[in-house]
């Protein structure tokens, strides 16, 4: 099985993967964030290195999702090409941090590949609101990330939400996260799993 999780940036799509891998013997497949050579720049000018920073994750989603195709062993994937595309491209587009012609070219490369990957089993969709976004970003302490701004995460959950109302590629299982810690409090995590469960291993599935 290929289950991915989805979410904005600081909604514990990583923690949540780690443990879900832990608890069900799950492969996993993680965003290329330490060694994304362009994320650092990205966050310092947008207009200079947005095209360059979503090709490269377009090429290290493309590389991920032929590997979870080819693994015999189920696969946890942390954050989807999809979202590349419908939020973080389309975020860069409308905010006039890149060019018309770049993302003309971003979608062309996107649709190329898109047409020849196989969408995940199940995708969960961590939602969380700005406060939550902020909080998590803060204490995980990543120095690029400090000067991310609210408007920025704002849009992209606002982009979040119209395609996940719009998804229709599969399963799909949406856990609100505002009010949980599902790091820290097994029962919070237990909630999660049981959810997972009825859409993974259910009576009618």
């Amino acid at each position: 099985m290929h289950i991915a999780i989805s979410g904005n940036i600081g909604s514990g799509k990583t923690s949540l993967a780690v443990k879900l891998a832990a608890h069900y013997g799950w492969q996993t497949e993680f965003e290329s964030v330490e060694d994304n050579p362009y994320l650092s720049d990205f966050y310092k000018d947008m207009t200079k290195w947005s095209f360059h920073l979503q090709v490269f994750f377009l090429q290290s989603r493309i590389n991920q999702v032929k590997r979870i195709q080819q693994n015999p062993t189920s696969t946890i994937q942390d954050r989807t090409i999809y979202e590349d595309a419908h939020i973080f491209a389309a975020n860069l587009y409308e905010s006039n941090l890149i060019s018309k012609r770049d993302y003309e070219n971003y979608k062309g490369l996107y649709h190329s590949m898109a047409n020849y990957i196989k969408p995940p089993d199940l995708l969960i969709y961590l939602k969380a609101d700005i406060p939550k976004l902020v909080d998590q970003i803060e204490k995980r302490g990543r120095n690029y990330e400090r000067s991310i701004q609210i408007a920025y995460l704002k849009n992209l959950n606002d982009l979040y939400q119209k395609w996940i109302t719009e998804y229709n590629l599969g399963k799909l299982l949406v856990i609100d996260v505002n009010n949980m810690n599902f790091v820290d409090n097994p029962e919070d995590f237990s909630i999660i799993v049981e959810k997972i469960d009825r859409e993974l291993f259910g009576l009618f599935n």
